[in-house]
């Protein structure tokens, strides 16, 4: 009896690996063209290499982006513009005010004194920071002056006067009475540090 049911269950097996087989073959049929297509080389990150028919290539919508480390000869997805620092969104809004006057105690929009500037450019960025240029050293995190990037705060003068890194170098500052906001050279004054939020 053993062995009958033991027979029973090879039958059944086979049966099951047949019917298997014949609805694989069946659905590459269904599939896959009885002509043998072109195929590309695709690159899967994690698998390698793999040929994947032009067909299956050509159905894949245009603007689509493919995971970083895919590579699909032929294929350029469009661009994506790595997004903005907040800082050089800061950078941004100061850049929109260059000339307008010097005013002490001014934080904007339409005339500043130095910590007003960089203040009010960092709210357009969404980020809110002190207002003296005193606490605006105070806070944040310190940078190397070799390590600067655009948007970072650059104290001179031992922390009375403070402007917004723009690069090569510069800051956009409001600077004095009668002189507008304007770009200068890191140069002409006595750095006292850097930070950035």
């Amino acid at each position: 009896m053993a062995i009958k049911r033991q027979t029973l269950g090879l039958h059944r097996n086979a049966h099951l690996a047949s019917a298997v087989a014949v609805g694989a073959a069946t659905l590459s049929a269904l599939l896959l063209p009885a002509a043998p297509a072109s195929a590309a080389p695709v690159t899967v990150p994690g698998v390698g290499t793999v040929d994947v028919p032009d067909q299956i290539l050509g159905q894949i919508p245009p603007g689509i982006a493919l995971p970083p480390g895919f590579e699909i000869p032929g294929f350029n997805p469009p661009a994506i513009a790595p997004e903005q620092s907040v800082g050089q969104r800061a950078v941004d809004a100061a850049m929109t005010k260059l000339g307008a006057p010097y005013v002490y105690g001014a934080s904007g929009p339409n005339a500043f004194d130095c910590s007003g500037l960089v203040k009010w450019s960092y709210e357009q960025a969404g980020l809110e920071l002190p207002r003296t240029s005193y606490d605006q050293l105070a806070a944040g995190t310190p940078v190397s002056l070799d390590d600067l990037q655009p948007g970072d705060v650059v104290s001179f003068y031992g922390g009375s006067h403070s402007g917004l890194y723009v690069g090569d170098g510069n800051v956009i500052h409001a600077s004095t009475a009668g002189k507008p906001v304007a770009i200068a050279s890191m140069s002409t004054m006595p750095v006292a540090g850097a930070r950035r939020y």
